[in-house]
């Protein structure tokens, strides 16, 4: 009979880990760390070895072994399992660590907040359910029957000495072990049964030399119990209750915890509250778990980080994935996240966070793009192209201006885990169509300014189509922070453009933008064309520095750039964009203008009209600090030879920018009508046209395209195209510039470009011009192919700078 020789500990489903024991309450058990056989979850085992002639201690062990198992209550220890032979009994617990061995440890670690102690002392409300509702005497309450779990939270344990209080199990159980016996109260002593007292006095008395080793550290002797120590005043009139010599006196426990919780007593906090809650989180209603949820990430930082990790995390997701908490549990997850492991975060936030991407909540939206820099370190690349990415680009046609606008800057973050097709293809598209017909200006300005900061992780080919022609399209933008993010786009990017590109597409651009109505756009352009000067200088002089020059031309990507263009971008997207932000938020108080559109270039032959002043509207969300710019000519000089240590743009410059704009409809006829160019000759291949094979409809030659129908805004949403961009009076007011760049067309300026015609001919409808510009181009592309070939077929390299002589 085999089955009979079966070693029932070997075969017990959790096994003891070989480590010396933790210790616990003094009495037959020994505290053992362990785990689960078959899943490795931790817990704790207490040890009983049967030794003869010990059959009282024996009764003993056996007595709490069965009462740990038929008592429940979220207080009291969690029986998991047990095994009882002749020679041993295993009880199987939550994991759990001793309460001495755990406050010499926080105090180690740095100190124990008192938070988490009138918490603990909260949870020995164990005794009142042991008391009041079952009619039971613990009668071994003290620091070593204490325990606490990985959340923080106290369990009562030490159940070997429990009797009835109502005494038909008989009397309290022998201990017979000195260091239980010296928390007995005073009256026991007294054998003449004469002392009045109630059925909790004695647990009561044990409860207040608990109170007293918590603060103070093991109880010396019973007469320590008259000086509170270090007791904190709010909770010392109630711990003198308890010790008090008279046993009739002392509270009960649900009283004493009463007592706690009144208007500044110890337990009145917020931690405790917390606590409470979510305790009782399930038969709360919806509104009050929102207000709790919209609080509760204020408090987290007071709070113990293992709490935060344990309880408050599992409670914030079963929030989300059953409760219909929705986004405003997103803050308190974020902030929980923090103090998970790597590991930890990808189990349990990451699967919520891709979930949370496919809501069509605009609010959980627009929270998630928000705060993506805290968990996108954790998300690898197969799952941001295939499972965030295709829900994140919808929000580039949100009729919302702020969930477009949070949809741009999440670009940054995500662009470096994008694929060959999401980052090229795909983004570039919805780049085009913002950059050219977004009603919202700074929505534009930040389109341009995320293209430089990403330019980087662009595949060579899409960066010599894409650049070049992205960055002059914002330099003919209404809105003048636009054109200077294009001017600062164009320097951030210097790298990754050929000499030729400099001298042909990007200097005719800049030069362009020195008669632009706003002083700051010339100042940016200026600076630009200098660096730009001294580039092609520099290689003229030295042609061996060509290749060097050029090396991130054609390169797969050029990380070291992403630096630099975060220097000058970072402006743009905190500070523009956040503002759009306030004003989506703010009520309209007018109806939205015509102005919002921008107006097309005046056609060839008719006379520019001047400018019409916009007066400045003083408001306190939106209006910009002005900031004077230093004029140090000696630096303006030397600048074209410190192309690399340049900042362009600060903060304090784009500001300034901000400040000098007005209403940038008004700005936007003037700086527009300044860009064409009105001559005779047969119009060339502007740059930006490359840009319009990204775009679904339209292109850049048909002019600048009015935006598409929107759905109204959203009540108390205000576009930023009614908003006054600037200062007290129009910017363009006494400015020569702008009567300069105002001035009718058919006059031609002396520093005409000639052949160069950005906007085409204005005259013909927009299907000829369509139709115009495509042949042109393709006259171009062939005339270019031509020289390139010539180049080719010549002997010896030519020198930048030299003229071939016949």
């Amino acid at each position: 009979m085999w089955f009979f020789a079966r070693d029932p500990v070997r075969d017990f489903p959790f096994e003891l880990i070989p480590e010396p024991p933790e210790g616990g309450p003094p009495g037959p058990w020994a505290l053992h760390r362990g785990r689960k056989k078959a899943t490795g979850c931790p817990v704790s085992i207490f040890v009983y070895d049967v030794k003869p002639g010990a059959e009282e201690q024996t009764q003993v062990a056996k007595a709490a072994f069965k009462r740990l198992k038929t008592l429940r209550h979220p207080n009291i220890l969690a029986y998991i399992d047990g095994l009882e032979t002749e020679k041993c009994l295993h009880v199987v617990t939550e994991a759990v660590t001793p309460l001495g061995i755990y406050l010499k440890a926080r105090v180690e670690a740095g100190g124990l907040k008192e938070l988490e102690i009138s918490w603990g002392l909260h949870q020995i409300k164990a005794l009142s359910f042991l008391v009041n509702d079952c009619s039971l005497i613990h009668n071994n309450v003290c620091m070593a029957a204490v325990f606490v779990d990985r959340a923080g939270e106290w369990k009562l344990g030490g159940l070997d000495y429990m009797y009835s209080a109502q005494g038909n199990g008989g009397g309290p159980p022998r201990k017979g072990i000195p260091e239980l016996e010296q928390y007995d109260p005073p009256e026991l002593a007294d054998s003449s049964g004469r002392v009045v007292r109630e059925k909790w006095s004695a647990d009561m008395w044990r409860l207040g030399c608990l109170i007293w080793e918590v603060f103070n550290g093991p109880l010396p002797r019973a007469a320590a119990l008259r000086n509170p120590g270090k007791i904190p005043k709010s909770l010392v009139p109630h711990y003198c209750e308890l010790v008090g010599a008279n046993p009739k006196v002392r509270p009960n426990p649900a009283r004493f915890l009463q007592n706690c919780r009144a208007p500044g007593g110890f337990m009145s906090n917020r931690f405790v509250e917390t606590n409470l809650f979510l305790e009782e989180i399930q038969i709360k209603e919806p509104a009050e778990k929102q207000k709790f949820f919209q609080e509760l990430s204020k408090s987290l930082d007071a709070f113990p980080e293992d709490f935060c990790r344990h309880k408050v995390l599992p409670q914030l997701l079963t929030a989300f994935e059953f409760g219909n908490a929705g986004a405003v549990v997103l803050t308190p997850l974020f902030k929980v996240g923090k103090f998970l492991s790597a590991e930890e975060y990808q189990q349990k936030i990451i699967p919520v966070v891709v979930k949370m991407f496919s809501s069509t909540d605009r609010a959980m939206r627009i929270r998630l793009l928000q705060q993506m820099e805290q968990f996108i370190q954790y998300l690898d690349e197969p799952t941001v192209n295939t499972q965030i990415f295709p829900h994140v680009v919808h929000g580039f046609l949100d009729t919302n201006p702020a969930i477009r606008e949070q949809t741009v800057k999440s670009m940054l973050l995500l662009a470096p885990k994008l694929n060959e097709a999401n980052l090229n293809v795909e983004l570039m598209k919805h780049f085009a169509r913002l950059q050219a017909k977004d009603e919202q200006g700074p929505i534009r300005c930040n389109t341009t300014v995320c293209l430089g900061k990403i330019g980087s992780y662009l595949s060579a080919s899409t960066r010599h189509r894409v650049l070049t022609s992205a960055f002059s399209r914002a330099t003919k933008d209404p809105f003048a922070p636009s054109r200077v993010a294009g001017v600062l786009g164009f320097a951030a990017t210097h790298n990754l453009y050929s000499m030729n590109d400099c001298a042909h597409k990007i200097l005719p651009v800049l030069c362009g933008l020195t008669v632009d109505p706003e002083k700051s756009v010339r100042d940016q352009a200026f600076k630009a064309i200098r660096s730009f000067l001294s580039k092609l200088e520099s290689v003229s002089e030295d042609p061996t520095q060509l290749e060097e020059v050029e090396k991130d031309v054609h390169a797969a990507s050029s990380p070291g750039m992403g630096g630099a263009a975060a220097s000058w971008a970072g402006w743009a997207v905190t500070g523009v964009s956040s503002l759009t932000s306030k004003l989506i938020r703010v009520h309209p108080t007018t109806a939205p203008a015509e102005t919002n559109i921008p107006q097309r270039p005046t056609p060839e032959g008719v006379p520019a009209p001047a400018p019409t002043p916009v007066p400045a509207t003083p408001t306190t969300s939106g209006h910009w600090e002005t900031q004077e710019e230093d004029k140090d000519t000696a630096e303006d000089s030397s600048a074209a030879d410190r192309w690399d240590d340049e900042d362009w743009g600060s903060l304090e410059e784009a500001e300034s920018v901000l400040a000098q704009q007005d209403d940038w409809s008004t700005g936007g006829q003037v700086s527009h009508a300044s860009q064409v160019s009105n001559s005779d000759h047969k119009p060339s291949k502007s740059p930006e046209s490359d840009w319009s094979s990204w775009e679904a409809e339209g292109s850049w030659e048909q002019g600048w395209q009015e935006p598409s129908s929107q759905e109204p805004p959203l009540e108390g949403m205000r576009l930023a195209s009614e908003y006054n961009w600037g200062g007290p009076e129009s910017s363009d007011k006494g400015d020569p510039f702008a009567t300069l760049s105002a001035r009718p067309s058919t006059q031609p300026r002396p520093d005409s470009w000639g052949e160069d015609n950005w906007e085409g001919l204005e005259t013909e409808s927009r299907q000829a011009k369509a139709e115009l510009a495509r042949k042109k181009r393709e006259e171009r592309r062939r005339e270019m192919e031509a020289k390139r070939a010539e180049r080719k077929a010549a002997k010896g390299p030519m020198k930048l700078g030299a003229r071939k002589l016949d």
